[in-house]
Parts: structure tokens; sequence; C-alpha cells
């Protein structure tokens, strides 16, 4: 594994942050927009987060970025307010290594901390292996799959949805 820390981010991170996002925009479908959103939408979406105390964190290395995780709302209604919805990314460089399950452990963590209860990810397509085994192993559970709801790259993607209840997964 690489020497690397997980700490907050920080607005001196959004510009790697928004490279690390548009290469999965661009390359993947762990998020079905089409087109990486601005530097200026990053940070407008890193700053909601942030004025909610929603967890937005960094793996870096140095001065490099080489992984982020937040948590944000799962849906706005205020009976939803102690579930959240994660994401997770990491530079292509730097898959494989840790960083992914180092940012979830910790955003799990940071997520109790903050009062919440559950986490549920949506992950995007039944084919993203390598999310669903991430998640699982850090205490996730599979709840949920949506066939063909999603249409990227010209085909059908599932979403497939992992519930972490947090008291369970931090004993």
């Amino acid at each position: 594994m690489t020497n690397f820390i997980i700490r907050d981010a920080n607005i001196g991170d959004i510009a790697q942050i928004h490279a690390i996002y548009s290469q999965s925009v661009i390359e993947d479908t762990a998020s079905w927009e089409y087109d990486p959103p601005t530097l200026q939408e990053m940070q407008r979406r890193y700053d909601a987060l942030l004025s909610e105390n929603f967890p937005y964190l960094v793996a870096v290395k140095g001065d490099e970025v080489l992984g982020y995780a937040y948590a944000g709302h799962y849906r706005p209604r205020i009976g939803y307010r102690f579930c959240v919805e994660n994401s997770i990314y990491v530079s292509k460089t730097n898959q494989g290594i840790g960083v992914g399950k180092a940012l979830l452990k910790s955003l799990v963590n940071e997520c109790e901390t903050r009062g919440f209860t559950e986490i549920i990810a949506v992950i995007g397509d039944s084919a993203n292996t390598a999310s669903i085994a991430l998640h699982k192993s850090c205490g996730f559970y599979h709840v949920g799959l949506l066939p063909k709801v999603g249409f990227k790259f010209n085909k059908w993607l599932d979403s497939v949805l992992m519930q972490c209840s947090i008291a369970k997964a931090n004993k």
C-alpha cells in the first residue's frame, strides 16, 4: 500500500477532485453524467455539502489528491435526515492500492460522528464489481437492483443499491 493520509477536503483540492471526477464521467459508468461539470460547478457542489455539515474527505500523498469521498442527502425530505448517500472516486492511477477502502472506512466513521445512522450506496451498474466489492468489504450489504434504469455509452445500465447500518459497521 502506498503511504497516504485521509483528511478533510479543502478548497485547494477542488481542481484535482474535478480532474478525477471528469475522467470518471468521460470513461466510466460510476456517474451517469455525460459531460463533466465545470470547475466552478464542482466548487458549488463542494460548498453546498459543507454548508450542511456533510463530510467530504480526500486521500492525499504529498500534494497529490489520490481520491475523494463524501456523503450527502439520500433524499431531501426531513424524514431521511439520518440517512446519507455516499460517493467515492479514486484516480485511475491509484486504484487497487487501498485508497478507496481507506476513504470509505473513514467516511463511515465520519458519518457516525455526525449522527447519521444509515448510508446508501447507489452504484452505477452491476458490472461495477470493484465498487460493489469495496462497499461489501466496508460493511455494506445488497438491498436492491434497479435493472436498466440508466443509459450511458449506448447501453442500458443497472443501479445497484447497497446499505450500511453504521452502528453495525463500527462494532
